[in-house]
């Protein structure tokens, strides 16, 4: 046995030698093919080993234990990859790697067509698609935030409610005109559709037209640019099946801290008493309310003969956020294949989202189903056809409360601690609205939108191509609504009829039923000619389109509904209703718009750049003389690296592109669709008077209309460039641009009452905006780390250069709200200087002798402001409230987000693969008003209290249980008018408006294909994903710097955005 097993040893070890004599050290040089330089730390590996390394400062590289017919893997960021064979008994290589081409030669989509990037010369951005994937959002606008220096989005004004689209501009402010719109165009697949009914998974590309240049081939409908969706298609080769899901926990992002009862009580009494009245919160209120939160009482009120208190007598310590609102799962489902042969390939995908809300009580949700499919074939050689469809269904549906205009928002702020969340029989109380969540009825919205969309393509001769193309959007909504019945119960358990809101009367119920259906068409036929020779590249073409858009509404509705188990209007048997406002419309209307286009691209050794536009176009909006304009637009571009007097700097500067550009566009987007028609009010039963026993019909005196009233322009100059460094491992661009919109509709110039009507609005105001953009990137590797940072700064100022407003009244007639006036910057906030807080009243009364404050208030002591008088004359007041008389306010701030920006960080090693994403803005001030911000403001019941209002005046002789607080934050707290004096706009309270927030973590692991291929599947990543992870914000504390829409009432009475935790997989055969 012993000699067996020698000979068997001796055996193994003779077969290894020569495996180890097969092992070898290399070594090499990596150098650039084209400049014969040195590479700096290219990777050099041995392929399916981690057996590797960098080039040092000479590109010089060295490998031990290399095995003969392994394979060396040469890369390095902005080249080539190169893989060669490692000889027998070959120890030594060089190693040339070409330029990668492939960012040179990158296809950006543009209006009708697609251009390479080197060769653009407007000003053009494209999203990387990458910040599209695996993010828990139910909207593409949602991720798109901070991705694009000039794209800005934002939270709408009902926050974080579903259903709510993001509000977005392209650089800013477009336009302020009476009824006119400065919103972007949105373009999927060249069809004009809303991106946030999108699955994000099926988007290929996006791309962002910023000026005039590159946005003036769609005419009127891209006065403020375009966001193009291109959709993705099929590919020669395999079926390919992907699915990808995310299952999601999302809560509020941002809660106030709500005082509790007993504390909340004292704040309130020495409020009341500060203002002069009685206590609100009597001893034996106060007593309860410490026994109830020290556990020695369980009941949180007391009768109020048959009913319960549910205000100052009440013992409960609820807080109300908490009570509202709570955390929530989700998930979303996608699948989707495609595939195909040279002449035929195909893309199909679905996907399912289920979005839960983040109401506790009254359940609220959204789910969307979208189904896509793409069918591209090459007939022959000379036609090829294309056919793309998508539908959507998306429903939504609510608490009717919602409906109400941002009331519930409203009414959490104003809620009290001591409040009951219930009754002692274990009813909901009036106060707390959850009646009105639960069983106060649902607003169900469902939303079916087709669109299909068919491109034949006819390739007559070499390089020339003509285009037919149809398309045709149809959106089918029908919104149901029902209001039942709501109680509250007295002590003896009998229900009593609650008013739903101030807007009912106890026991009302209805069922409504609005339907909508909406039809868009457009068709487009054009042409190019491409000719490309010697060195010259010349690209014509010719086109026209038409765009139709019909909307048909009706809302309709019958009160007294017979059970609530059957919301229908067949089952009501009270008044019927045919509404016509707003939020229910009844009515029919219609555009149309039609243009013939042209474009000539010219370039030389893609050198020197010429691109121009030319777009001639007609609407239905305007009367038929002045329906139709002329809209040109120029850009040049050249690419400086491409001289020879430039080579010097190659090594470093691999890219340069200066370019200018200048257009004319048209704005036709109006909130009236016939702004030229004399219209008429007629309203049923509207006489003060009787004839025959009932109200008459009545109508109104027609308002006059312009006959000149026409096309906003749009001037549009833009100076940029682009550039590549290091290889083109630091990229990016700069733009300066200005845009003027002249001839914007504002009011007509006042007259007087003899006219018996008001003069119709005209093209009298001008706005101009100036700004800037800047991005960019930086991609490289460290060893087996590949990692990449992305950085976008944008900024832009609006100015008003021309209004009717021959006083320049700084306000409306209401006397709060802003007025336009020549000269005003955008977003100015007009308010006092002031001093700080007075410590005593001998120290306000030294200050008002020389700061006379009776025009802003009365019975001014300690712990009130101190304003500060500015023009010299003693007296602080507020003048005639004009531009040449102002007294002594100033602009002191501005409201318009300043330097958006956004920051992206990326890396992945062997698998792992991680991202980050900040987004922000470095400068804006804001103004909150109301309660939420102030705590006690105007009354008892409009009247809030946060941790933060705690922080309020109080001398060094109080008998506060809070003790004294002379170095407090906020003035003397009083409840009613009183405390108005001190809330005046000014300097102390001006709000820092900036932020930084961490939109997006994700941490991905893709399993090696060694693994997955055993199975026969092509890819599996598993990942983590964390949205609004923190906020780093100047902002008071009680208030989400994205979320501070007054809704009508006041700052930060809004639904609250979401943080979000997800994980998912993605699964490719």
């Amino acid at each position: 046995m012993k000699t067996q097993f020698i000979t068997l040893l001796i055996a193994v070890l003779a077969g290894l030698l020569p495996l180890h004599a097969q092992q070898m050290s290399i070594s090499g040089i990596v150098t650039d093919k084209k400049l014969n330089e040195p590479i700096i730390g290219a990777s050099v590996v041995i392929k399916g080993t981690t057996n590797g390394g960098i080039t040092d400062l000479d590109g010089n590289f060295q490998l031990n234990n290399v095995a003969a017919g392994s394979t060396l893997v040469v890369s390095y960021i902005g080249y080539q990859t190169l893989e060669i064979p490692v000889q027998k008994g070959k120890t030594s290589y060089q190693v040339a790697l070409s330029e990668d081409t492939q960012t040179l030669d990158e296809v950006v989509v543009v209006g009708f067509g697609t251009q390479k990037k080197v060769n653009l010369t407007g000003a053009v951005a494209t999203v990387d698609t990458k910040a599209l994937e695996s993010r828990p959002v139910s909207q593409v606008g949602q991720a798109l935030q901070g991705t694009v220096p000039g794209l800005n989005l934002s939270a709408a004004d009902l926050g974080g409610q579903l259903g709510q689209s993001m509000k977005v501009n392209i650089r800013g402010t477009g336009t302020i005109g009476t009824g006119s719109k400065g919103e972007p165009l949105i373009l999927i697949d060249g069809m004009e559709g809303d991106m946030n009914t999108l699955n994000p998974e099926d988007i290929e590309s996006i791309s962002v037209l910023k000026d005039a240049a590159s946005s003036s081939i769609y005419g009127s409908r891209a006065a403020f640019g375009v966001i193009l969706i291109t959709t993705k298609k099929g590919k020669a080769g395999k079926m390919t099946i992907n699915y990808n899901n995310s299952f999601r926990y999302s809560g509020p992002t941002n809660l106030p801290n709500q005082l509790d009862s007993y504390r909340f009580a004292n704040y309130f009494n020495e409020a009341s008493v500060n203002q002069g009245e009685k206590i609100i919160f009597d001893d034996e209120t106060i007593g309860r309310i410490q026994d109830y939160m020290a556990g020695k009482i369980t009941t949180t009120t007391i009768p109020n003969g048959t009913n319960w208190h549910f205000h100052e007598k009440a013992n409960d310590n609820v807080n109300w956020y908490k009570t509202h609102f709570a955390w929530a799962w989700s998930n979303e489902h996608n699948l989707s294949m495609s595939g195909g042969t040279e002449k035929l390939q195909y893309y199909v995908s679905g996907s399912y989202l289920n979005q839960n809300g983040n109401l506790r009580y009254g359940n609220d949700n959204m789910k969307r189903y979208n189904l896509s499919a793409k069918i591209n074939t090459k007939i022959n050689k000379y036609i090829d056809f294309n056919l793309s469809t998508k539908f959507i269904r998306y429903d939504l549906d609510n608490p009717i409360y919602l409906e109400e205009g941002g009331l519930l928002y409203h009414d959490i702020a104003r809620m009290w601690p001591m409040m009951p969340f219930k009754d002692p029989n274990g009813h909901y109380m009036r106060n707390g609205k959850l009646a009105q969540l639960t069983d106060g009825g649902r607003s169900k919205t469902h939303n079916d939108d087709i669109y299909l969309q068919g491109q034949l393509v006819l390739h007559p001769l070499k390089n020339w191509n003509i285009y037919a193309e149809a398309g045709m959007r149809v959106i089918n909504q029908n919104k149901q609504v029902n209001l039942n019945k709501i109680y509250e119960y007295d002590i003896n358990n009998n229900p009593v009829e609650l008013a739903f809101s101030g807007s009912y009367a106890p026991g009302a119920t209805f069922a409504r039923m609005n339907y909508l259906n909406s039809n868009f068409y457009t068709t487009s036929f054009y042409t190019d000619y491409t000719l490309d020779k010697n060195d010259h590249y010349l690209k014509v073409m010719l086109g026209m389109n038409t765009e139709e858009y019909i909307v048909r509404s009706l809302s309709a509705q019958r009160s007294d509904v017979i059970t609530s188990l059957i919301p229908e209007i067949s089952a009501a048997v009270g008044e019927d209703k045919i509404n016509n406002d707003d939020n229910n419309p009844t009515q029919y209307k219609n555009w149309a718009t039609a243009g013939f286009f042209g474009r000539i691209n010219y370039s030389y050794k893609e050198r020197y750049l010429f691109e121009a536009n030319l777009r001639y176009d007609g609407s239905s909006r305007f009367l038929r003389d002045q329906r139709w304009n002329l809209f040109p637009s120029f850009s040049f571009g050249w690419n400086m690296a491409h001289e020879s007097f430039f080579a010097p700097l190659t090594k470093v500067i691999n890219t340069f592109k200066p370019r200018v550009s200048w257009g004319m566009l048209g704005n036709q987007n109006t909130d009236a669709f016939y702004p030229f028609y004399l219209t008429q009010n007629v309203v049923a039963n509207g006489g003060s008077w009787l004839m025959g026993g009932v109200r008459p019909t009545t109508s109104g005196v027609p308002g006059l209309v312009s006959s000149t009233l026409t096309w906003e322009k749009i001037y549009n100059t833009n100076i940029g460039f682009d550039f590549g460094l290091l290889n083109n491992r630091l990229t990016g661009s700069f733009e300066y641009f200005i845009r003027r919109t002249k001839g914007m509709v504002g009011p007509p110039a006042e007259i007087g009452a003899a006219l018996g009507t008001s003069l119709p609005n005209t093209n009298n105001a001008e706005l101009e905006n100036k700004g800037w953009d800047l991005n960019i990137s930086w991609r490289d590797r460290i060893g087996q780390v590949n990692y990449d940072l992305g950085f976008n700064l944008s900024d832009n100022r609006a100015t008003v250069k021309k209004y009717p407003n021959a006083s320049k009244a700084i306000f409306q007639s209401d006397g709060t709200t802003y007025a336009y006036y020549d000269g005003k910057t955008i977003g100015e906030i007009w308010g006092y200087e002031t001093q700080g807080i007075a410590q005593s009243d001998q120290q306000m009364q030294e200050w008002l002798a020389s700061n006379d404050q009776s025009k802003l208030g009365s019975q001014w002591g300690a712990g009130d402001i101190m304003y500060k008088d500015l023009n010299g004359d003693k007296v602080v007041d507020d003048g005639s409230k004009t531009v040449d008389d102002h007294g002594d306010l100033r602009v002191i701030g501005n409201s318009e987000p300043r330097f958006n920006f956004g920051l992206h960080l990326g890396a992945d090693w062997k698998g792992i693969d991680i991202q980050m994403f900040f987004q922000g803005v470095l400068k804006r001030d804001l103004w909150l008003s109301g309660p939420m911000f102030w705590g006690v403001d105007g009354g008892e019941w409009q009247s809030v209290g946060f941790e933060e209002h705690l922080d309020y005046w109080r001398p060094e002789n109080t008998t506060s249980i809070f003790g004294p607080n002379t170095n407090a934050y906020y003035p003397k707290a009083y409840i009613g008018d009183k405390g108005n004096k001190n809330k005046l706009t000014q300097t102390g309270y001006l709000q820092n408006g900036a932020y930084m927030r961490m939109k997006n973590l994700q941490v991905g692991y893709t399993l090696p294909k060694a693994w997955t291929n055993k199975a026969h599947i092509e890819k599996v990543r598993v990942y983590f994903s964390a949205e609004n992870l923190f906020t780093i914000s100047g902002i008071a504390d009680m208030f989400d710097p994205e979320a501070i829409a007054a809704n009508g009432w006041s700052n930060g009475k809004t639904y609250p955005l979401s943080q979000t935790f997800s994980f998912g997989i993605n699964v490719t055969l």
